[in-house]
């Protein structure tokens, strides 16, 4: 099996790399695996804030996660360097706040289309709430929402390969 060199490079944004953002790329990962574009695409995430480098994702984000099916657990929190606007076509961030915290470090000619991710479920101007403080509940909206958001990039994804093979 030949090592395959990803054609399209997608990091998702949050505040802390500990609960959306994570969970997220948890989610798309495994979407790519089951329709068989996993080496194909190279998917991250960070944060925007430095607070929780090189840590496990929240223990709630994990258990929410691991009950849809999705294992996030050898995940590390990392923030967004100004390298990320050179290495990945696509930034997607999960709020209004992240999203001008982005804008305010991209460089002026960055590669990277810089968006929220909520545009891929049809809600270009939503936001992906913080769970963080709040119960479990929070914690399966946000569950929700990634899944109608990740479902709308991988066909998008699926939509660009198909377009790097012809």
């Amino acid at each position: 099996m030949s090592e395959r060199t990803p054609d399209l490079h997608i990091l998702f944004v949050c505040m802390g790399n500990i609960c959306r953002s994570p969970t997220a790329e948890g989610m798309l990962r495994q979407r790519l695996g089951e329709r068989g574009l996993i080496e194909r695409v190279d998917v991250d995430s960070c944060g925007t804030g430095a607070w929780h480098v090189g840590e496990a994702p929240d223990p709630r984000a994990i258990k929410a996660a691991l009950a849809r099916g999705y294992d996030i657990r050898t995940l590390r929190g990392r923030q967004l360097t100004q390298q990320d606007f050179e290495n990945f076509d696509e930034i997607l961030v999960m709020d209004e706040d992240n999203l001008e915290r982005v804008m305010a470090l991209a460089p002026a000619l960055s590669r990277a289309k810089v968006s929220r991710l909520m545009r891929y479920a049809g809600q270009p101007d939503a936001d992906v709430p913080d769970p963080y403080f709040g119960g479990e509940a929070g914690f399966q909206h946000v569950l929700d929402q990634l899944a109608r958001a990740v479902d709308g990039l991988v066909d998008s994804l699926e939509h660009r390969l198909v377009a790097f093979d012809g």
